[in-house]
């Protein structure tokens, strides 16, 4: 069942992907070539790449991964986890979340914010260094206010995955107000598929399938009339 969940998750978000990159163009194409990956804490005598209060990016497939560099090699970030739910130990929580754990606490809508190394938040990726303040329209704050607001947040919180995610964090930490610029391109998206009025003549073709393979009764009828009206009104 949590397989069938994973693949259905990932193809939703790979489709919104695929259609955002066409509808709309992403800001970071404009910004210059990322830095190589950091796979690898800095040597002594390598000067410090990251400064406290800086906003860190980790592009992933299918979204960008966000986060508050604190300094001596530790970063911020919030992620979906389910495990503060399930036990107060900390050496258990503070293990490298994994898929499951990141699973189940999309779908039971918690989070937590970490800290962890640079290693482990890039995971390999190559990092954006505060690539999102020529996004913003407000400038940053001072950095060591930055930093302070990502360390007294850290701990156990609600999660949504349009409404308070990670890049809602690192905004809130850096410029003020929480906002997610990924969420707006998935709306702006949203927006874009309820207008378009083929899908209307899409939901009620499938709805009439559905009835044909399934059998006409409520559970078909309703969502094959019901559906194709919503988007004919809203779009």
């Amino acid at each position: 069942m949590l397989d069938t969940l994973t693949f259905l998750l990932e193809r939703l978000f790979l489709l919104a992907h695929i259609k955002l990159s066409s509808l709309v163009p992403p800001l970071r194409r404009e910004r210059t070539e990322p830095p190589p990956p950091l796979n690898r804490r800095p040597e002594r005598d390598e000067p410090q790449r990251f400064q406290r209060g800086d906003l860190l990016e980790v592009p992933r497939t299918l979204f960008t991964h966000f986060g508050i560099y604190l300094g001596d090699n530790r970063v911020a970030h919030l992620i979906p986890d389910i495990l503060p739910v399930l036990t107060a130990d900390r050496r258990q929580i503070q293990r490298m979340v994994t898929n499951t754990r990141l699973l189940l606490g999309v779908l039971s809508k918690r989070a937590s914010i970490r800290v962890d190394s640079v290693e482990d938040f890039a995971y390999g990726a190559a990092i954006l260094l505060n690539a999102m303040d020529r996004a913003v329209p407000r400038g940053p704050l001072g950095a060591e206010e930055v930093a302070q607001r990502a360390e007294r947040l850290v701990g156990s919180v609600s999660y949504s995955l349009l409404w308070n995610n990670c890049e809602h964090f690192v905004t809130f930490c850096r410029y003020g107000s929480a906002q997610s610029l990924q969420t707006d391109q998935f709306c702006e998206w949203l927006k874009s598929l309820i207008r378009d009025q083929r899908n209307v003549l899409l939901a009620a073709l499938l709805g009439l399938l559905s009835m044909l393979c399934v059998g006409v009764s409520p559970g078909t009828a309703v969502p094959t009339l019901l559906v194709p009206f919503t988007l004919w009104m809203a779009s």
